[in-house]
């Protein structure tokens, strides 16, 4: 049975949304290819926790006390995990490997506990909790390493942990697609609120003089072109294919489409708050690749996962934002060149011509869908 959003929920989000923010501080210190690919590879472990916790309390009611006090657990794990974020492939990657095995195994005892009454439901997670565990083990393994040897162990992790369970046997799974579609709604719009901030950091250290200004604006606009591009449509609709369907065809939409392409879109939107610091900080300057794989790189990203998204449902990838994902794409090599701010007014451009498109071809299928009466999930 359905039931809404806790408020603690939202709470266990922030402390996600500070990892992720942990993440961009790492970029932003190391603009360089191997400190982008530790980016990744942590942003992805945190997102690998956050998808767990978000199956979880999909099919359990937070404000439940046990459940409750064993979440305030994870919580203090994933802050603590999230503090060490910055030195997880350091001094502190023990620490962030016990953090994190700590959450994942409360988050798989929780579950274990939550399905004890329904032998299907229990087996299906006595399936997943080796890969969990078994990943968690090995990022904590990886604490005690160096050099290749770390790297190894941090990619076997993450596609044990994190992709090993999307091949096994959906049979026996449950998600309730209002409250799961509406935490990952949640997410996005937390993690959208992060490149916010990041504007905000990059005018810092600067005067508030009309470039930076223009800059501020211009990256205000991508921000809420990431928000229209999710809530404007994509909102409503990818609820609605949640609840028309049962059983596995549910299990397996909710895992392609939230727990996996979810992922790429909140990469995208780290990649282009990283960026935005820099942007703003040297607006004449030109930025190096990694900065401006960040810039125009992180919304394409964001768009290609809409593409993805769109052929898993429909099998097709339409026209607008596999142009507009392109088109990002291209201006990476232009924006090594061009000044930082010339580069940004390219990609707000092409979000503004994204975003005209899609309101005068759409507007009718954007009508009907905000005009659907949602049924109750059952």
């Amino acid at each position: 049975m359905e039931h809404p959003v806790a408020p603690f929920e939202l709470f266990f989000d922030l402390v996600f949304v500070f990892g992720f923010t942990q993440v961009t501080t790492i970029i932003s210190d190391h603009a360089t290819w191997a400190g982008l690919a530790q980016g990744l590879l942590i942003l992805t472990a945190l997102w690998w926790a956050w998808a767990s916790y978000a199956w979880l309390t999909s099919n359990v009611d937070a404000n439940d006390g046990v459940l409750l006090a064993a979440l305030l657990v994870a919580t203090a794990a994933m802050f603590v995990a999230s503090l060490a974020v910055p030195e997880a492939f350091g001094d502190h990657g023990v620490v962030f490997g016990v953090s994190f095995l700590v959450v994942s195994a409360v988050q798989s005892g929780l579950y274990a506990l939550a399905a004890r009454d329904d032998p299907e439901f229990l087996t299906a997670i006595l399936r997943a909790v080796p890969f969990s565990l078994g990943g968690a083990t090995l990022i904590l393994a990886a604490g005690f390493a160096d050099g290749d040897l770390r790297w190894a162990l941090w990619v076997a992790a993450l596609v044990i942990g994190f992709v090993g369970p999307g091949l096994a046997n959906l049979q026996g799974w449950r998600v309730q697609p209002v409250h799961f579609v509406e935490r990952h709604g949640l997410i996005v719009i937390i993690a959208i609120g992060e490149s916010l901030v990041a504007i905000g950091v990059g005018t810092r250290d600067t005067q508030l003089d009309n470039g930076v200004i223009v800059g501020a604006i211009l990256g205000l606009v991508v921000a809420m072109s990431f928000w229209l591009a999710y809530f404007d449509f994509f909102a409503l609709r990818g609820r609605q294919l949640l609840i028309d369907r049962r059983g596995q065809e549910r299990i397996a939409l909710a895992r392609d489409v939230y727990t996996y392409l979810h992922l790429p879109m909140v990469v995208g939107i780290v990649l282009f708050a990283f960026a935005m610091k820099h942007v703003l900080a040297h607006l004449d300057d030109r930025l190096n690749t990694v900065e401006a794989i960040g810039l125009c790189g992180g919304p394409a990203l964001y768009l290609f996962a809409y593409v993805a998204l769109r052929l898993r449902i429909s099998r097709n990838v339409g026209r607008g934002r596999t142009s507009a994902a392109i088109a990002c794409t291209l201006l990476i090599p232009v924006a090594l060149v061009v000044p930082a701010l010339a580069a940004l007014a390219l990609v707000a451009a092409v979000w503004v011509c994204l975003h005209a498109y899609e309101l005068i071809w759409w507007r009718e299928a954007r009508a009907e869908t905000r005009l659907q009466r949602l049924p109750a999930s059952s």
